[in-house]
């Protein structure tokens, strides 16, 4: 019992540690873009670089490595793929979760992890706000736009999981009444229009979605969160990834025997059977 408590502890703590390492990432890109790539506009270099007016020991210490970024974004930089990694290796799979297990499945999964925190961080920013609001009557000038921001990233994240749980929408009325080959036809077709929806997207996107990045667009409100900034390129990116997921899925599903997806109405036994295995884990 102590082992599957901290199996489970750890489980969901290195979600919380990826979310920790790339909101510190995020929140600091501009620091990496003046590193790595500064604008010639001066006044564009002037808007970013009063993002980082640092203290003198903090300024000290991104001397060290002869930039705007400090040690901590480094760390933080470094932390988003060993997190990745670690937690790649400790997700476990529900016993309700699709059995599929590759490694690009349980990057999926664990992305949902991360989307699961995610959105508890969002309840809970949204609670503090009608606290505030609601009781002391002192409302925060930033709720609002990091609800909004969260919820952005919860609905681009929970796609690829969708994906990865084949549980997305399908009509399943003809494909659940056509032979195993033709079902390989069709999840060809499906997969193949899905590649080049990302393919296209990525392609047309591409320049916008650098531009809002360099350029570090924000929200233009009192809190100026730089959701343009961000989302755009996360688009792209969660696409590619559910594009990438499609293909595993062809990939995985292939030599099925028998694959159906409408199912039928769940009866008691069935439910009870969830209910063990939800209590189980």
């Amino acid at each position: 019992m102590m082992e599957l408590r901290s199996g489970s502890m750890v489980e969901w703590l290195v979600p919380l540690a990826f979310i920790l390492c790339a909101g510190w990432v995020t929140w600091h890109a501009p620091a990496f873009i003046l590193d790595f790539n500064p604008p010639a506009d001066a006044s564009q270099f002037d808007k970013l670089s009063a993002l980082f007016k640092r203290n003198d020991v903090t300024a000290e210490m991104s001397g060290l490595f002869g930039g705007f970024a400090d040690i901590i974004d480094w760390l933080a930089l470094i932390g988003i793929p060993l997190t990745a990694y670690l937690g790649m290796r400790t997700v476990r799979r529900a016993g309700m979760e699709f059995e599929s297990w590759r490694p690009a499945d349980r990057l999926a999964v664990f992305i949902g992890r991360v989307t699961m925190m995610l959105i508890v961080l969002l309840t809970g920013v949204m609670l503090y706000e009608v606290l505030l609001r609601y009781v002391f009557e002192a409302p925060t000038l930033w709720a609002n736009e990091m609800s909004l921001w969260l919820a952005g990233f919860v609905f681009l994240c929970s796609g690829l999981y969708a994906m990865q749980q084949r549980s997305h929408i399908r009509i399943v009325l003809l494909y659940d009444a056509v032979p195993r080959w033709v079902q390989r036809v069709f999840d060809t077709i499906s997969t193949t229009l899905i590649v080049l929806f990302a393919f296209f997207l990525v392609y047309g996107g591409y320049g916008e979605a650098f531009a809002k990045f360099y350029r570090w667009e924000t929200f233009g409100t009192a809190f100026d969160p730089p959701i343009p900034a961000t989302m755009k390129p996360m688009v792209l990116f969660i696409v590619s990834l559910v594009a990438l997921q499609a293909v595993v899925n062809l990939i995985s599903d292939w030599n099925k025997e028998e694959v159906h997806y409408g199912g039928e109405d769940l009866d008691e036994e069935e439910i009870e059977r969830i209910k063990a295995q939800v209590a189980g884990k």
